[in-house]
């Protein structure tokens, strides 16, 4: 026998509940009468109706009142308002709350019958839409957890058998996930490291500097040294809502390839210049051996010129390979301040010839550095230089002096043609040129190469911030002396 449908009525006593009640159990429903509010909830508890009918009044509450608070509970119930009489306002607020039909007198059998049969089909029809939507539903959310699942097999396997060593941070530094060539990299076998801050995991301290200088930011290149001669290039990549990613490349054969390119260089430069030196010096000869008309005169000065040009470009690279062996060990304190003024004397010539207009600002407190007095000279100079030679005629060059904790920060700002974004992070390399650089304006592309050696040198950064058409920022921080 086919289970009967429970109709459940909120209705306050009155001829209307006795003739519902009638036809209802006529009809073949199984009824429910709730007396006051606390049987409604107790009849709510104890099972769920097919099908509710409130009054406009019930246990002196609103209709509407209970069957909203109904809905929000139950909000596949369908619920019958019985008003006492017919009004468009009540029509209307059923209908936007979302009631399941309208009753009102004068009220025949069939009224009843055929309303409540209307909201139970109507129901019925929208239960069978919510259960193949929720089989559709969840039938798709299975399919793609296979999916996922399949996918992250393939990233799993595809970042464990990755050459580079790749490392996931969480927003508090520490490790969701490190791939195999992480573990031969530091040396980590038989060690559980996920899960655990990086810092405690890994001891080492260019790898601690990385996170450091990263900050919240990018960091696109960042040399991690071992004591067995291994060197590896990393990147820091912030991962919205995750943290961020270190990837690390061994880069120890590009050390390797670059170490005996510069003791070429420097075995070349110094094998030519004793020879250059001799040349010259016979040039200078000439002029005393007997007269020589003005044809004679402009070629040998035009030779004499072309020399000291290669004799100081040997001379850069000699002191370029000297920094880069490590020879450079004099240390002592240097007010930098005090440099500046000396280039700046030797640099006055130029500036007033191109009437570049020339703004210093020096914090009063800097503090000394511990350094090599010379090269420290020889970074200022390059500096200063570069900015006369790039800034054109009537502009301006701005160097201040200031500092940050306990370092020592020099800006070198010019407004010269600037470099293009693709090429700043180059134009330190040795012999690299910027592409929009000045034909007629000379330079051997080593000046810049000089000043990251002896910022290296002096446990310092150096960096360029620039704008093509605006002109070059170059900012250097050194670390003061104690």
């Amino acid at each position: 026998m086919a289970k009967q449908d429970l109709i459940l009525l909120a209705l306050d006593p009155s001829p209307i509940l006795g003739l519902m009640e009638r036809t209802l159990h006529s009809a073949g429903f199984e009824v429910a009468i709730a007396s006051d509010l606390i049987g409604l909830n107790k009849s709510m508890h104890e099972a769920i109706p097919s099908l509710m009918i409130v009054g406009e009044k019930f246990a002196e509450q609103s209709g509407f009142t209970i069957a909203k608070e109904l809905l929000e509970r139950f909000p596949t119930l369908p619920i019958i308002f019985y008003a006492e009489q017919d009004t468009t306002g009540f029509a209307k607020t059923a209908l936007k709350m979302g009631l399941s039909g309208y009753l009102y007198p004068p009220l025949k059998v069939s009224d009843i019958t055929e309303e409540v049969q209307r909201s139970l089909d109507r129901s019925s029809k929208l239960g069978d839409w919510l259960r193949r939507e929720v089989r559709r539903t969840t039938s798709s959310l299975t399919e793609r957890a296979k999916l996922s699942e399949s996918e992250r097999s393939k990233l799993d396997a595809i970042i464990a058998n990755i050459q580079d060593g790749v490392i996931v941070l969480d927003d508090k530094k520490s490790i969701l996930l490190a791939n195999h060539a992480i573990y031969d990299i530091f040396n980590l076998d038989g060690k559980e490291i996920t899960g655990r801050p990086l810092d405690e995991m890994i001891k080492n301290a260019d790898l601690q500097a990385l996170l450091i200088r990263a900050g919240d930011g990018p960091l696109k290149y960042h040399e991690i040294n071992f004591d067995d001669g291994r060197v590896f290039n990393a990147q820091y990549t912030p991962i919205p809502r995750i943290g961020a990613a270190v990837t690390m490349q061994d880069i120890s054969y590009l050390k390797e390839l670059d170490r005996l390119k510069s003791d070429f260089i420097h075995t070349v430069s110094h094998d030519l210049r004793s020879p250059l030196t001799s040349i010259l010096g016979y040039t200078e000869l000439v002029e005393r051996t007997g007269p020589l008309n003005a044809n004679q005169l402009e070629f040998l000065h035009r030779l004499q010129g072309s020399i000291h040009h290669i004799t100081t470009l040997i001379n850069d690279l000699l002191d370029l390979g000297r920094l880069e062996a490590g020879f450079d060990t004099r240390r002592e304190a240097v007010q930098l301040e005090g440099v500046l003024h000396y280039s700046l004397d030797m640099f006055d010539g130029q500036l007033k010839k191109k009437k570049i207009i020339l703004n210093t600002d020096i914090t009063p407190d800097l503090h000394p550095l511990r350094a090599n007095p010379i090269r420290i000279r020889q970074m200022l100079d390059n500096l200063i230089g570069n900015a006369i030679k790039y800034t054109p005629d009537g502009g301006r060059i701005g160097i201040s002096m200031s500092m940050q904790d306990d370092q020592v920060i020099l800006k070198v700002e010019d407004t010269g043609y600037g470099i293009p974004p693709d090429e700043q992070g180059r134009v330190f390399e040795k012999f690299y040129r910027a592409t929009n650089a000045v034909e007629d304006i000379e330079g051997s592309g080593l000046g810049l190469a000089i000043v990251k050696s002896i910022v290296d040198s002096h446990q310092g950064r150096v960096w360029v911030e620039s704008v093509v058409g605006k002109g070059s920022t170059f900012i250097v921080l050194l670390p003061a002396h104690e």
